[in-house]
This record gives structure tokens, sequence and C-alpha cells, in this order.
């Protein structure tokens, strides 16, 4: 519980965290889409140093990114081992029907760097923009939507605030995990049946806490008189700076050099 990251915020000076939470997010769109768009080894290296520059520009430390990537560092194990398994062509290794062909391998090292690569993304969104900054940026971008009447604001409201009780919540089960197991509670013996109703203890609390803190939540904003997007002003307004206009050139090569590097270079999986 203590190594999800996944809504924290990490204040540091750094390019990244002075970027629009705008271009962060389009940015960041491209990227994902750009790393399952890559078909042959060049192109997926160049995807891979230009999130290990991000990484490092933003100045978060790594660490903070290694938590990221344990909490799926099985997911992208198993994942690879089914892929390195799944491939046609001359087997290099066979045992029953278990067969290793070089397909096989390179489906497994593209799988492996992509999930890792998408996860570093999203970390660097998560930690260099606050939430405050994620839903005007949210907002922003789906005003577009309010022609058909969609709520952007509620909605900008509601992804921000699940993605910041995220680390409260892991927080709050790792405080009644522990508490349960002072009470002498048994959670890691026993059979897969015995493992699930040992949650029950876990869940019950955890639901309670929830809906307790968002009732609380509630209050708080009605006290403040919110009312929703309609009539509301902003403190910070959002403007594009140059270093914005640099950042959306840098993507835009980024996506010119791997789609020319899919057309003109054979070296495929």
């Amino acid at each position: 519980m203590r190594d999800i990251t996944l809504g924290q915020y990490f204040p540091a000076d750094s390019v990244i965290h002075r970027l629009d939470p705008r271009v962060k997010i389009l940015s960041l769109i491209a990227y994902i889409v750009l790393i399952f768009c890559t078909f042959n080894y060049v192109s997926l290296a160049l995807m891979a140093a230009v999130v290990l520059m991000i990484v490092i520009l933003s100045k978060v430390p790594l660490k903070m990114y290694l938590k990221s990537l344990k909490v799926i560092i099985v997911i992208v194990i198993i994942t690879s081992l089914l892929n390195l398994f799944y491939g046609t062509g001359e087997p290099i290794f066979q045992w029953g029907f278990i067969k290793v062909t070089w397909a096989g391998i390179h489906n497994a090292i593209f799988v492996c760097v992509r999930i890792v690569c998408l996860i570093l993304c999203s970390s660097v969104l998560t930690f260099t923009t606050s939430p405050t900054d994620l839903t005007d940026a949210l907002e922003r971008l789906m005003k577009p939507l309010t022609i058909f009447h969609v709520k952007v604001h509620e909605i900008a409201m509601m992804m921000t605030i699940a993605l910041r009780f995220v680390p409260t919540l892991l927080e709050e089960t790792d405080k009644i995990m522990a508490a349960q197991k002072a009470r002498g509670a048994d959670m890691e013996s026993g059979n897969l049946i015995t493992r699930v109703k040992a949650l029950v203890p876990i869940l019950v609390p955890l639901f309670v806490s929830a809906f307790r803190r968002a009732y609380e939540l509630a209050v708080a904003m009605e006290c403040r008189c919110y009312r929703g997007g309609e009539g509301r002003t902003r403190m910070k307004q959002l403007h594009l700076a140059t270093r914005d206009y640099l950042s959306i050139v840098f993507t835009l090569l980024v996506i010119a050099g791997v789609v020319l590097l899919n057309v003109f270079v054979n070296i495929t999986v």
C-alpha cells in the first residue's frame, strides 16, 4: 500500500512543473499513443529516451518513480512471459506444447518497455501537477463539450477529487490492516477463499470511512457556497508561455520522428 504513488504531487522547481497543465495532459496523450505505435526497436528506443529525459527534467526523486513501477512489476513480468510463448515462426526452444520463438521474444520486450514507459509518463503528470491545476486544465480542455450541455466543471472536479483521495484511502487501508493485525487477524495464511474472507473486516470500515470523508467534504463545500462551475471565477488564469510552445514543438518533432522511423527503418517485430 505504501508503494502506490497514484495521485501524489511532489513540489519542485523544474521546467516540467512550470509547464501549462493543458500542454502536459495533451502531451501525455500523445506520448501514450506513440508508445503503442512503435513498431521497431529504433522508434521504441526513441520513445524510451524521451520518457527518460522527461523523468530527469521533472527533478522528482527516482525512488518515487521506482515506487510507481514496483506496484505493477508483477503484471509486467506475467504479461512479458505470456507474450514470450506467443509467437509465430521457427521455435528456438520447445518443451512439449511450450515453445519460444524470436517473434515471442520481440513481443515480450516491446510489451515490457511499453508498460514501463506508460507508467512513467502517467507518473510524471501526477508528480508535477497539483490537483487544482489538473482540475482547471481538464475543465478547459473539455470546455467544447458545454455545447452539448455537458457539466464539464462537475466532471473535472469529480475526477480530481477521486485522484486526490487515492493516497488518503490507501493510507487509511494501511492503518486498518495494522489495527486488525494487532487484534490477531490473520490475512496471510490459508487458501484463497480464507484470505478473501479475511478482507471483510478491512473493507467494511474502509467503506464507512470513505463515505464519512465524502459527507464531510460535501458539507465543507456547501459551507463555502460551492454551486458548481456557473459564474465561477479563477484566482489563477492559465496562459501559454514560451516554454509551452517549445514543448508543443518538441512533441510534434517526436511524433514526426516515430512516424519516419516506422516507415523507413526495417527492423520490425
